[in-house]
């Protein structure tokens, strides 16, 4: 049986390659709308996290995501991602 490649995705926080089903997806759609995506199939362009907020807190220092969007990323979404990520972490 031939064995599938898993698609590898880079962590714009701590920058290491993970497998797609590890990280989470951040999106920005074509009204510059910031979200969480996590089936990763919600359309616009999309950067990959960890699913904690350490790596978020150094993609937010690092200016990861203003690289990935190849735009600003506004102050409100790393706070709306971050309430986010933290209530995934707890269940």
């Amino acid at each position: 049986m031939k064995q599938r490649k898993i698609p590898l995705r880079k962590c714009t926080g701590c920058q290491e390659m993970k497998s797609k089903k590890e990280l989470i997806r951040i999106v920005r759609n074509d009204e510059g709308e910031f979200s969480l995506d996590t089936t990763g199939k919600k359309p616009g362009r999309g950067a990959y996290i960890c699913p904690n907020s350490e790596c978020l807190m150094k993609a937010q220092k690092s200016k990861g995501l203003e690289r990935s969007f190849k735009a600003a990323v506004p102050k409100e979404v790393y706070e709306q991602l971050l309430t986010e990520l933290s209530g995934e972490e707890n269940e």
